[in-house]
């Protein structure tokens, strides 16, 4: 079995030099670097992330909307942020991105889950905006419980910190796209680490209806509304 390495042309050494550092970084105990190099479902994250990245070029994305950590039934497995291993299979109607026809590998691991709320109200909510926006995460690797890999907590502020230079170089790479938190915990790391942004509720625990309308005032602001 290999890893389908069909790429789009041109991708940017910049992004095959951010996502090698990302896998060669130490992570605290009870966190997963699900980038990390030597392991086979690690290589296909890695490689579902840089394909990600590189088609996200041509989107030329105006808004970066920053989540908190991976969960463990989302990014954890498909090493995109609010990606989940449905999502990454069988794609959104209408974003011609996610799915196996374009590319994207799926792991063996923890073959059960296969859906995330958080990831399918996310793509419900911005699947129509063009250009979509970029998604990523203030700690681009997973906190866990101990001796619970299957299982999700809010990072500490120490680890928090681990992800500050990826937030800004990802930032860098892709044009200096408005900053968007999503949820309490990335407004806190993006307010501590002084940089400029709009936050909006996290989808989970009923915050559905607030997530999408916060989001859409924001990208109205910003967009003609012949634009969505």
């Amino acid at each position: 079995w290999e890893i389908d390495r069909n790429l789009p042309p041109a991708i940017s050494p910049m992004i095959a030099a951010f996502i090698e550092t990302l896998g060669q970084t130490a992570v605290p105990s009870h966190c997963a670097n699900p980038y990390a190099q030597g392991n086979r479902q690690n290589d296909i994250r890695r490689y579902n992330l840089q394909l990600y990245l590189t088609q996200m070029t041509a989107w030329q994305p105006k808004i970066m909307l920053v989540g908190e950590a991976p969960g463990y039934r989302g990014c954890r497995l498909s090493g995109i942020p609010f990606v989940s291993r449905t999502i990454l299979q069988n794609g959104m109607e209408n974003v011609a991105l996610f799915g196996t026809q374009h590319g994207y590998q799926l792991v063996d691991e923890w073959p059960h889950i296969q859906k995330e709320t958080s990831a399918t109200i996310m793509w419900q909510a911005i699947a129509a905006m063009q250009p979509l926006p970029l998604l990523w995460n203030a700690f681009p690797f997973h906190p866990h419980q101990s001796d619970r890999p299957q299982s999700n907590r809010k990072p500490t502020r120490p680890e928090l910190a681990l992800g500050e230079p990826f937030l800004r170089q990802l930032q860098q790479m892709f044009g200096q796209p408005l900053l968007v938190a999503v949820g309490n915990t990335a407004a806190a790391a993006l307010t501590a680490w002084q940089l400029p942004h709009h936050k909006v509720r996290h989808p989970s625990h009923g915050g559905k209806t607030q997530f999408t309308n916060g989001l859409l005032t924001i990208a109205a602001e910003m967009c003609p509304p012949a634009s969505f």
